[in-house]
């Protein structure tokens, strides 16, 4: 285990102990926020599954509501529907409340957990898709098995886990802020068309999770057209795991994945990216890299059509004003 992966765990454990202080029916913010919903499998809560806590919820609720989830594993698929917003999971930790499910058939139907509603708030909780298994222990063969799928506006997670191997977390549609959490999987394990900042997150390249000799690919972004705003920025991430990754290739001809301050490991192919489908068309991508550090942030063997940002583009990308100009992520309780 690398020295960098070391103070990783130590760094989140200390988080999640600090965290374990705060008192289990207050969300900390600019809002306190009552749990009113308590889920406990043991039988000593409001509820003992996530989902019939949230079919508690009345339809076009317009007043937050927060779902207290205590520690254990939580074998359920559980979906926020469109008609659900203002809604707080809060969990004990991302290593004490997990939900875990094995789904498979396609990437609309396997995610452990879908959120479709506006205005959602996720604290301190793990998804797993375990078909692949963890860390890509399995003899399943490798398929798109979703941990999570993200596709309403206003959504914000923090300290939380999104565990996989193939298309990890679909970052789907909407504005949405990733603060303190951890991606792992091997293949396009963040993919979609969302409008996006990951934010002091761990992204876990599980080389494990594909055959020996390939690469894997952090981001398959979505962007379809020049004038979409969405992207996915990667702000003071640290990048590791075992094998080689590219950063990512495009998921549709305009994709846009921005790389800033961020530690890049050695686990980066000198590349850095790959156009897959969008080979012939380089010049409509926006993949780049700006002021990284670390042993794969060297820039010079890089593809000759990575994007150089001006230093207003960097600006305006990395500003929460990309996801946010009217102070939705300010007013939501954390």
């Amino acid at each position: 285990m690398s020295i960098i992966w070391c103070l990783c765990i130590l760094f989140m454990v200390g988080c999640e102990l600090g965290e374990a202080k705060q008192g289990k029916y207050l969300i900390a913010g600019n809002k306190a926020v009552a749990c009113q919903i308590v889920v406990d499998q043991s039988g000593h809560g409001t509820f003992s599954s996530i989902q019939s806590a949230i079919n508690s919820i009345p339809s076009d609720n317009q007043n937050w509501v927060c779902i207290f989830i205590t520690a254990g594993i939580y074998r359920e698929k559980v979906k926020i529907p469109y008609d659900k917003p203002y809604i707080i999971l809060k969990g004990e930790g991302k290593r004490r409340t997990q939900i875990i499910w094995d789904d498979h058939d396609s990437i609309a139907q396997s995610p452990t957990f879908a959120s479709m509603a506006d205005n959602v708030v996720v604290s301190r909780i793990t998804f797993v898709n375990s078909y692949n298994g963890p860390y890509g222990n399995s003899k399943n063969p490798r398929v798109p098995a979703v941990a999570a799928m993200i596709g309403g506006d206003k959504t914000s997670f923090h300290r939380c886990r999104f565990s996989g191997v193939q298309d990890t977390l679909w970052d789907d549609q909407g504005r949405h802020y990733y603060s303190h959490c951890t991606i792992e999987g091997a293949v396009d394990f963040i993919f979609g068309s969302g409008q996006s900042i990951y934010e002091n997150c761990v992204i876990h390249f599980v080389g494990k999770g594909i055959e020996v000799g390939l690469s894997g690919f952090i981001t398959a972004q979505g962007r379809t057209n020049p004038d979409d705003a969405n992207g996915f920025v990667f702000k003071r991430c640290i990048v590791i795991g075992t094998g080689t990754t590219y950063l990512g290739r495009p998921w549709r001809d305009y994709a846009r994945v921005f790389f800033y301050n961020s530690n890049l490991t050695n686990v980066i192919q000198p590349q850095g990216w790959n156009s897959w489908n969008a080979a012939g068309r380089e010049h409509q991508l926006t993949f780049a890299e700006h002021d990284c550090y670390g042993a794969g942030s060297d820039t010079s063997d890089r593809v000759s059509w990575e994007k150089k940002l001006s230093t207003n583009e960097v600006s305006k990308l990395t500003s929460i004003a990309f996801i946010d100009t009217e102070g939705w992520l300010q007013k939501q309780p954390k």
